[in-house]
Formats: C-alpha cells, sequence, structure tokens
C-alpha cells in the first residue's frame, strides 16, 4: 500500500491539464508585468472559429495587447458574441471587427440533429442553436450582417469578414454588398 505522501493530491495526475499548469509555471517564472491596459492597442476585435489548426495571431501578424480575440464554434456570430463585441466595443473602445471563418470548418458536418441527439442522451434540449452551415462564404456574409445591423454596437463601418484557408494559410475576403445584394471579393487584403 503507497504511503500517503506518494498519493496525488489531484485527480488525473498525468493529465493534459496538469501539463498545462506546468508550463504555466514556467511562464510564469520568466513573467514580466507588460503594464498593458486591457484596451486593445489595434482597437480591433477578431471573431474567428475554436478550430486548432488556425494560429490567430501569427496569421494576422498580431502580438499581445493588439486585439480581443472572440473564439467559438465556427466563428459565428451568437448572442453571446454580440455581448463580447458590445463590452469590447462600449466599454474597452475597439471600433473595427474582422470575421474569420475557415476552410474544412467542422460546423459543416453538423445539423441541427445534433441538439435533438444530445437531448437523447442527456434529457435535457441545448437552449443553444449549433448554427450549422454548408457555405462558409455564405455563414461570413450573414455574420457580417449580424455585426453590422446589431443596434448594441456603435462601431459598425468597419466590418470585415474572411475565409482562412487551413491548407494555405492564406484569407480570402468575403464582402456583403451595401443594399443586401451580396458578392465575393477574392482579393487578397
Amino acid at each position: 500500500m503507497p504511503s500517503p505522501e506518494s498519493v496525488p493530491s489531484r485527480p488525473n495526475a498525468g493529465s493534459i491539464t496538469d501539463r498545462l499548469v506546468a508550463a504555466n509555471e514556467r511562464y510564469a517564472s520568466a513573467f514580466t508585468d507588460p503594464g498593458m491596459d486591457a484596451r486593445p492597442v489595434l482597437k480591433v476585435a477578431v471573431v474567428a472559429c475554436m478550430d486548432a489548426r488556425i494560429d490567430l495571431h501569427a496569421a494576422l501578424g498580431l502580438h499581445l495587447g493588439d486585439c480581443h480575440t472572440i473564439r467559438n464554434a465556427g466563428g459565428v456570430v451568437t448572442d453571446d458574441t454580440i455581448r463580447s463585441l458590445t463590452i469590447s466595443q462600449r466599454a474597452l473602445g475597439t471600433e473595427s471587427v474582422v470575421l474569420i471563418h475557415h476552410t474544412g470548418c467542422g460546423l459543416q458536418s453538423l445539423t441541427e440533429d445534433f441538439r435533438t441527439d444530445l437531448e437523447r442522451e442527456v434529457g435535457q434540449r441545448p437552449t443553444w442553436a449549433v448554427e450549422s452551415f454548408t457555405d462558409a462564404e455564405q455563414d461570413v456574409r450573414q455574420s457580417i450582417n449580424r455585426v453590422r445591423t446589431s443596434p448594441f454596437l456603435p462601431h459598425t463601418g468597419d466590418v470585415r469578414g474572411f475565409v482562412f484557408d487551413v491548407r494555405t494559410g492564406r484569407l480570402r475576403e468575403i464582402t456583403a454588398a451595401p443594399g443586401g445584394t451580396n458578392r465575393t471579393s477574392h482579393r487578397e487584403p
């Protein structure tokens, strides 16, 4: 029988979380307070998919303190995204919004049946929508329009949307033309 000293005090000793906590210890040992404010230097909020293949800061040439980053499944603009953008703009001074979806998104293979399956499994229907889509470009247009028409956001003049190609690392701009006519622009930013 192991002695009490040899028994791990935490469950899941050796888990990925333990690895992350150990990495934080190394990070914190060399950390110096950069003296930054919570307000992004570039006054921009970036909404993107949570996909692990996208290193947003590297892909956009951003550094610590440059932007607010809001990530969720699909990078879709939901009520919670609007909540975060509203706080970002009204309390923390951002004025621009960049929306980024990507090729090969997992949401393109899901449907709202995911909620029904989840309800069967756990006995409770989720209150949230899956927000799945089959056309990333069209969903970017929808996201642009959701941001531009939100009554809570005072800064909607600089809202741009993109599809990130996970194979090439390139952004392709998608625009929603004035008057509700949608068009795709393939110019490089």
